[in-house]
Parts: structure tokens; sequence; C-alpha cells
């Protein structure tokens, strides 16, 4: 068994909930790969957190932005080392000025965002160089998504911690939209609906509730059919129009838009947020 290190331990503990020695034994059990250990602790029954998007522990500035059209929306993560940079007006300053430049450039990937013109004089590149010179800090661009919808609505929570766009395929209200977003930002989904959700993200939560329910002494050949009703379940907490709203839980997203407007529905989203 390879050696784990306190810092291993306690980085799964911060992500998962699960105890010291519960980490520590997960850790172990699969030779120190993380995404494994955490499987792992789930298979058992450990308290886990369900959110699998959220693991970078990094700090900084998570940015939404639309479009004045309304019909284009980024998403962008600005990160550094430490808090007390995160939390500096001057560094907030500078991660929205990088998210309006690559918003009014409709910018596709990170990459292009560095090559695009800071100002007259320097790269968006040559001003990051500027600011880790100037603050003393790995300062990067951690993550940026773009999508485009008839409306997109941003919603960005307090802290610059967790940000969020969704798309619709009609015109709607700024309530409406902050609504639909705030719901993406607070519930985590891992998917728009049923169809968002990839092969390996099923399989995945199909092994762990097989796992489960044979660790629970149910016959083997009940396991398939009660696998497929946790599935059934995590469908209705894990996928955005299938979650029950918010602030109605006698309906689901979904049905929320078709109160708003019968054709109404969210075509796309895209959650970041900081652990």
């Amino acid at each position: 068994t390879m050696a784990i290190t306190a810092q291993e331990v306690n980085k799964l503990r911060q992500q998962t909930g699960a105890g010291m020695m519960d980490c520590k034994k997960a850790l172990e059990e699969n030779n120190g790969d993380f995404e494994q250990a955490v499987d792992y602790l789930r298979k058992k029954g450990a308290k886990v957190a369900a959110n699998r998007g959220d693991r970078e522990s990094k700090e900084g500035v998570v940015l939404a932005k639309t479009s004045a059209d309304g019909k284009t929306g980024i998403l962008i993560w600005i990160n550094c080392e430490t808090d007390f940079v995160a939390i500096n007006a001057d560094f907030i300053a500078f991660a929205d000025s990088i998210a309006t430049i690559a918003l009014a450039k409709n910018a596709k990937t990170k990459e292009e965002i560095l090559t695009l013109p800071y100002n007259n004089d320097i790269t968006i590149a040559d001003k990051f160089m500027e600011q880790v010179g100037k603050i003393g800090e790995k300062i990067e661009i951690g993550y940026f998504e773009a999508i485009t919808a008839e409306k997109v609505s941003a919603y960005i929570h307090p802290g610059n911690r967790v940000s969020v766009i969704v798309g619709f395929n009609k015109e709607i209200s700024e309530e409406v939209g902050r609504n639909v977003a705030m719901q993406a930002a607070a519930m985590a989904p891992v998917a728009l609906d049923k169809e968002g959700v990839t092969p390996e993200m099923l399989e995945r939560e199909l092994e762990i509730a097989r796992e489960v329910i044979r660790a629970e002494g149910k016959a083997e050949d009940m396991v398939e059919k009660i696998a497929q009703g946790k599935i059934a379940k995590f469908y209705k907490e894990s996928t955005l129009l299938n979650q029950e709203y918010i602030k109605d839980n006698k309906m689901t997203v979904a049905q929320y838009l078709q109160s708003v407007d019968k054709g109404l529905t969210a075509t796309a989203f895209k959650r970041y947020a900081l652990s």
C-alpha cells in the first residue's frame, strides 16, 4: 500500500465530508486515486458531497456576463492562490475587465482570450504576466464557457465563488431567468435533462447504486430493478429541468417554465463553483 499524506486525506475529507479515518482508508484502498476514493466512500455509504464538478480547491473569482442583446453569455474563472487576493477589489476589477473583453470579442476558448488585446499596448496574456509580477501569485484563466440562445440569463452568487449562465428558447423576463439561474447555483445539477447525462456518468451512478443495494443485503435478482429506481431519483435530483423548483416544490423546473409560457424551456446551462 502506498503512503498517503495527511494533506491528501484532508483534501478528501474537505471534498466529501467523510470522517478522517474513512478518507485515509479510501485512499489506501485505491492507491491514492482521488476519484476512485470518492466512489469508494459513496459505495460504503459514507456522507459524501454529491457535486463532482466543484473539485478545484484554488481561489479566485467566478463571473458570469451576458451580451447587450441577451443572446450570448459567458462564464469565466480567473484564479489565484489565496483568498486574500480573491477578495481584493483591484483583482475583482481585473477579472471583470477580462470577462468584458472576452464577451465583447465573442471568444470561444481560454487560449483565444489570451491572444486578445487588453488595450492598445498589450495582449491579455501580457496583462496576466503583469498582474503576476504585481501580486506575486500564479494567476490564470481556470475555466471558460460560452453559450448562445434566444435569451441567456446570468447569476453570480455573492462572493464570486459560484456563477451560472442559462440559455432559454424564448425571450423571458429578468425575474424568470434569475430564478432558474439561482436554482442551478443552489442545487448544482450535473446536466440539463436525462439526455445530457453522459453514459459514463450514468454507469458510475448505477455501479454505486448496485454496491449500496448489495451492501444492504438485497437479493441479487432485485439489485438491477432497485438500481434503476435509484437512477430515476438521480435524474430528479441532478438534472436541472427535472429538479423540484426551489421556490415551489410542488412543481419541477420544467413545469415552472411551462407555467410562465407554454413552449418555454431551458436549452443549456453552465455552472462553476469554487469548493
